[in-house]
């Protein structure tokens, strides 16, 4: 296999297979509540990308390590 737990969450990357390590917690104020958060996954390559991409559009809230046993929408 690729050295992957059934369980691991992926990167949100198009394409990208790799285990996420971070979460990218974001909201679009003209769809969603400002309670409500969505979250992308995101490995060490894509983060800095991904992140760019929200902020840049004023989604991202905040960027967190993911754990272990956790999935991006906790």
């Amino acid at each position: 296999m690729d050295g992957q737990d059934e369980g691991d969450a992926l990167c949100s990357a198009k394409g990208c297979r790799a285990a996420a390590r971070w979460r990218l917690v974001w909201n679009n104020p003209r769809v969603h509540t400002p309670d409500r958060e969505k979250a992308w996954a995101a490995c060490d390559v894509h983060r800095e990308p991904l992140s760019h991409h929200l902020a840049i559009r004023s989604f991202l809230r905040r960027v967190e390590p993911l754990t272990d046993d956790e999935t991006p929408n906790g």
